[in-house]
């Protein structure tokens, strides 16, 4: 049932200061939890990116550490995920998931709008017998459109796709699978340090079954949140964040914790 606990799971702290403050705010951007903001790394600039949800109702949980890195400058974007996976049921195991490796390109970034399709090789690095990954290499796009509607109010809208080639189910059965997501955010800059974050998410996804069929299934969440960053006169930003993913339609009744933890800083 890997396609189905951890899929649903991978869509899915606070600091003290050990420096002065920058004399200007640094705005807050591409720190968003289930949505991908539009908006690569700038020249220079490095990005380190850890997550961590908990599912209340199967006490699995995900935590994935991500690092960003411009190649040159803010056109084109490299980076890597790697998930670390509990499964609670049956097994009780954890173990590092499918790592993901991605190439983003800043096709359009204007005061007002930002467009930066990504596309990503997963990696078959997570052990399928304990639903930890698929022992498959999978291709994934994703379109990230970021919308400055106001001083205060911004928006952004994902969709996106997987295919993963034979992918496994535990026992060892295989299919090709293909996923669907999609999603759409609205942040409401308090301050340029502080923010109100709601977002609305979803997957449609195939999971091999025993006997090599496939079963869709459907997730959907809302998730409200709240983000805010420290700035350093070194040029580090540090954003923490929290929100409280909630089922809704197919996922109704179940229920997360998100916690989010953002570097940023330059290397050059």
């Amino acid at each position: 049932m890997w396609n189905k606990r951890v899929s649903r799971m991978l869509v899915f702290a606070v600091c003290i200061p050990l420096q002065g403050y920058a004399e200007e705010s640094k705005k807050i951007e591409d720190n968003s939890f289930l949505m991908e903001e539009a908006y690569n790394q700038e020249a220079g600039v490095v990005q380190h990116i850890q997550s961590y949800q908990y599912t209340q109702k199967t006490k699995d949980w995900v935590y994935t550490f991500t690092q960003e890195w411009p190649l040159r400058d803010q056109t084109h974007q490299l980076s890597y995920s790697i998930p670390v996976v509990h499964m609670a049921d049956p097994l009780n195991s954890s173990g590092v998931g499918d790592i993901a490796l991605n190439y983003r390109y800043q096709a359009i970034a204007k005061d007002e709008i930002a467009l930066s399709p990504r596309l990503a090789v997963i990696l078959p690095t997570g052990d399928y017998r304990k639903s930890h990954g698929t022992d498959a290499v999978g291709i994934q796009t994703n379109i990230p459109l970021s919308v400055t509607l106001s001083d205060t109010v911004v928006t952004h809208w994902n969709i996106g796709a997987t295919y993963t080639s034979g992918s496994k189910e535990p026992g060892g059965a295989k299919a090709n699978t293909t996923g669907f997501n999609y999603g759409a955010s609205l942040i409401y800059l308090t301050s340029e340090n502080f923010n109100l974050m709601l977002e609305a998410v979803g997957i449609t996804s195939e999971a091999v079954q025993p006997d090599g069929s496939k079963r869709q299934e459907n997730t959907a969440f809302i998730n409200p949140g709240v983000r805010f960053a420290s700035n350093y006169s070194s040029g580090l930003q540090i954003v923490p964040g929290i929100s409280m993913p909630i089922g809704i339609g197919p996922s109704a009744g179940k229920r997360n914790i998100f916690l989010y933890l953002s570097f940023e800083h330059p290397f050059m």
